[in-house]
């Protein structure tokens, strides 16, 4: 049986196509910043984003992968706003613990939006893997550019590099799950990380 996934952006040929993604993309969101994840309805979706049901299941199989290809997007932005120059931190560790909370004070005044996003992240399966690696890519990206910090080259980042950013995205995920489940305040969220972070770059 073939896997299902959702069309990425590499896949669309035409910018009609670019366009109607990033229309679906935009309703997502905006159903989910008023709603949360109950909000995100997929002819609900259809409707806002004025494509047709079967077009939107075309290009999302289902309401984790459009919730999830979501949560890629809104990492593929932060990484966009990404700035190395204006980095705060001596270190790796302080570095990536600013990366870190500046993610997470946006997703917090997003609570609706995150908790949808955040969910659809625990209920992906295996039929989800690809849109999960590529929110991953994002995220594992901003935390080794900030591992190199301000004065880094153009370098690839090291295997290390690499899986010690994936363990501290994982971390990340992990309390932002406790905080939208209510298991952990804003507070909890960001000690935690920074005791998680400054234990594996130390």
């Amino acid at each position: 049986m073939a896997t299902l996934s959702s069309l990425s952006q590499e896949e669309l040929g035409s910018a009609a196509q670019r366009e109607r993604r990033r229309r679906i993309l935009d309703a997502t969101i905006a159903l989910a910043s008023k709603g949360g994840f109950d909000a995100v309805q997929m002819r609900a979706v259809a409707e806002k984003a004025d494509v047709a049901l079967g077009t939107l299941y075309r290009y999302f199989p289902s309401k984790i992968h459009l919730l999830v290809s979501a949560l890629g997007r809104e990492f593929e932005r932060a990484q966009a706003g990404f700035d190395q120059r204006t980095l705060t931190g001596e270190t790796a560790a302080d570095r990536v613990i600013h990366v870190l909370n500046r993610n997470t004070r946006g997703m917090q005044r997003e609570p609706q939006l995150t908790e949808a996003l955040t969910r659809a992240f625990m209920f992906a399966d295996s039929s989800v893997a690809n849109e999960i690696h590529i929110a991953g890519m994002y995220l594992t990206d901003m935390l080794t550019r900030a591992m190199k910090g301000p004065e880094g080259d153009d370098a690839e980042p090291t295997e290390e590099n690499i899986a010690i950013a994936k363990v501290i995205g994982d971390v990340w995920m992990s309390n932002l799950v406790a905080w939208v489940t209510g298991r952990a305040s804003a507070a909890d969220v960001s000690k935690s990380m920074d005791v998680a972070v400054r234990l594996i770059l130390r």
